[in-house]
């Protein structure tokens, strides 16, 4: 009988904690990226070889890590919500919705949506002229 109520406390003690355990899982949960165009540009030369276009999904919470683009500036457009956009060195921008933002290439920079409710989604643009080097670069954590 004592082993049952161990057992019975044990997960009722797991059951009470569940939600606010997802709810922490939800908020570390990274941004969603759908890539939704990869495309060679014709007649630049080796000026822009390369432009992917994606839209990034912001859970409540979540951020990119640090990181950066060799070869390729970033153009956003926020499309929901508010993202904040923080280069290393430069300081933070806030972006709202209906708001562009751009990061030249080789800059450490990250995306954050500062919101604890609402969802942020951004339209990204990656201009490349190297499309040998990698599109991104994790830099920390």
């Amino acid at each position: 009988m004592q082993i049952i109520r161990r057992e019975f406390l044990a997960l009722s003690g797991l059951a009470l904690a569940a939600p606010s355990i997802a709810t922490m899982a939800q908020a570390q949960a990274g941004p969603k990226l759908t890539q939704i165009l990869r495309k060679d540009l014709e007649g630049q030369g080796d000026v822009v070889q390369e432009t992917v276009v994606s839209i990034v999904e912001f859970p409540p919470g979540a951020a990119a890590p640090w990181h950066m683009h060799p070869g390729a500036q970033e153009l956003l457009h926020v499309i929901e919500g508010n993202l904040v956009v923080e280069i290393e060195g430069k300081g933070s921008t806030l972006l709202k919705a209906g708001e562009p933002g751009i990061i030249p290439a080789e800059l450490v920079h990250l995306a954050r949506n500062e919101s604890a409710s609402a969802n942020g989604k951004a339209l990204v643009v990656h201009s490349r002229a190297a499309k040998d080097k990698p599109l991104i670069v994790v830099v920390k954590k």
